[in-house]
């Protein structure tokens, strides 16, 4: 099966990283082509960058056959829109994080970048029926470009949130609510206990399953 990963910033290093781990979680089941929304902003925190990006989306989309998609920003930007514009699997990798979520441990918890980015989460969180199950969305301080400008300093930050998350309830899977976040998560995972999901990861998974149920279903 062939996949698109669709990152909707126009950061191509971001695109590239999310296209290493797409095909990583894929396990030989399937390639994964990365691509990158020019049109839309360096890094999408809060409702206006989103807004910006979802035409250049769903533009991709249409341009690009594949057997299945992946919206690549935690915020599943342009997602409901974009199961309008294709009948192949479209998946977002919040909303793939959140089912993963809860199918391994009884809570979650989000660790996103800004305060902005909170309300988009928490909504999304709401409107897809995971609010019983969220336990918080934290806010790093950590903006988007900085995970890979100033990879060392976002560790630190984004590991004193889980510590807390930890404490606070040991039983609580902690979500990495940023596509650009993936690059710490092994190190994250050595410095915790706590089950800690990298987004893309998620919906790397779960494509396969959806494009083979897909398949199945038109037969």
């Amino acid at each position: 099966m062939h996949i698109v990963a669709i990152n909707p910033n126009a950061t191509a290093s971001m695109t590239e990283a999310i296209a290493t781990g797409v095909r990583a979680a894929l396990g030989g089941l399937g390639t994964c082509e990365g691509l990158t929304n020019h049109d839309g902003p360096e890094a999408i925190q809060g409702p206006e960058d989103g807004a910006r990006a979802v035409p250049g989306v769903l533009r991709l989309i249409r341009d690009t056959p594949a057997d299945g998609y992946i919206i690549a920003c935690f915020d599943d930007t342009g997602l409901a829109e974009a199961r309008i514009v294709t009948s192949a699997p479209v998946i977002g990798i919040g909303q793939a994080a959140y089912h993963i979520g809860i199918l391994l441990r009884a809570r979650f918890a989000v660790v996103t970048t800004l305060d902005v980015s909170v309300p988009v989460i928490a909504d999304n969180i709401e409107r897809g029926g995971f609010r019983h199950r969220c336990t918080d969305v934290r806010a790093s301080g950590v903006p988007v470009l900085d995970l890979e400008r100033d990879p060392d300093a976002a560790l630190e930050k984004i590991s004193s949130h889980i510590a807390r998350i930890e404490h606070q309830d040991p039983d609580c899977a902690v979500i990495l609510g940023c596509a650009g976040m993936g690059v710490l998560h092994k190190p994250l995972t050595t410095r915790h206990a706590a089950t800690i999901l990298d987004p893309v990861v998620c919906a790397g998974r779960l494509i396969t399953g959806l494009v083979a149920i897909h398949r199945t279903g038109r037969t």
